[in-house]
């Protein structure tokens, strides 16, 4: 991978959205912004969470497109937003939105360092209390390496 995967810029500590679909929405708006993706990409990600919940546990969702929408990508990338509210995520709660766009299956690879992060309590407890955004890019640097 040569490209950063998690741009400084598509961390987001207080998400604005207050439903899932919104959540989505705000998360691929990122990934359009960066220009890592097309617009359409956006529409897969509902599509996609229509057909299965993104949700991880541990406050986490990853929604991300349909395998019909590969052709929209440009590069891979993430976006990552936090709500200072629980979304309700099909009954689950959700705290943390984590867009993603992978090309190659490197979207794989970056799946499994959010997994492993997510999967300790006191690194979630950290994410939480993070108190920026450049606070959170730090505590995801590991996902670029």
């Amino acid at each position: 991978m040569t490209e950063t995967i998690l741009d400084r810029a598509n961390v987001v500590a207080a998400g604005s959205a207050t439903t899932r679909e919104d959540a989505i929405r705000e998360a691929g708006a990122l990934l359009v912004k960066a220009g890592a993706v097309e617009p359409g990409y956006v529409d897969s990600m509902q599509d996609r969470e229509n057909t299965v919940s993104t949700f991880m546990g541990n406050g986490l969702a990853i929604p991300h497109g349909t395998n019909e929408s590969k052709d929209e990508i440009k590069h891979s990338a993430l976006s990552f937003i936090r709500y200072s509210s629980p979304l309700d995520w099909g009954g689950e709660e959700v705290r943390f939105v984590v867009g993603i766009a992978g090309q190659n299956n490197e979207h794989l690879e970056i799946l499994s360092k959010i997994a492993i992060l997510f999967s300790e309590d006191d690194d979630v407890q950290s994410l939480l209390d993070a108190p920026d955004a450049d606070a959170l890019f730090a505590l995801l640097g590991d996902v670029n390496e």
